[in-house]
């Protein structure tokens, strides 16, 4: 029988645990680049995000610097794999997001064009204002006849975007709060 070796063991080495470490501080650095609007969709444990909110108002580059290992030494305790998506998002990196962007206005333009997809659509979203999403398509409609820049077409894409969930936003961010340059200017 072989002799076990001294590095069999299944923890991770002191180089992975360090790569770990810095990777989590790199997010960190992240997230203290954030506004604090989108901080406040994370919906972080109260200690990380006053941390990183005072890592926003420290200039000292050392300060900023054992700040940011800080945070980082807080993302431990964290699952940081949302935080992640939610940033992939900001960045207009999620191919998930960018496919849900693409569905939605897939299905505006069927609702512009066939009376048949808002029937679905009103069975699909019971809870959805009727009245607002027919004005909505009868303003869309109207406007792209008479080739008047598509404020209604916007709104419509806006209202769709709030009544589907987004992938890759915290469950309690709303649809509305990624970027408004999601939206095609079509």
């Amino acid at each position: 029988m072989s002799q076990p070796s001294l590095y069999d063991d299944e923890a991770p080495s002191k180089s992975q645990k360090k790569r770990d470490a810095e990777a989590l501080q790199a997010l960190g650095t992240e997230l203290i680049a954030l506004s604090h609007d989108s901080l406040k969709k994370l919906q972080l444990p109260e200690n990380l995000y006053l941390a990183i909110r005072e890592a926003q108002k420290i200039t000292a580059n050392g300060a900023i610097r054992r700040q940011r290992q800080y945070i980082g030494k807080l993302m431990r305790d964290i699952d940081p794999e949302p935080i992640r998506e939610f940033l992939a998002v900001l960045r207009g990196e999620s191919d998930q997001h960018t496919a849900w962007l693409h569905r939605l206005e897939r299905q505006r333009d069927r609702l512009l064009q066939d009376d048949e997809a808002l029937a679905e659509f009103l069975a699909a979203h019971p809870d959805c204002d009727v009245q607002n999403l027919r004005q909505l398509i009868r303003n869309a409609r109207k406007e792209q006849a008479e080739s008047k820049p598509p404020k209604a077409y916007r709104q419509l894409f806006q209202l769709l975007k709030s009544l589907s969930p987004a992938p890759g936003l915290p469950q309690h961010a709303t649809a509305s709060d990624s970027n408004e340059d999601d939206e095609d200017n079509g």
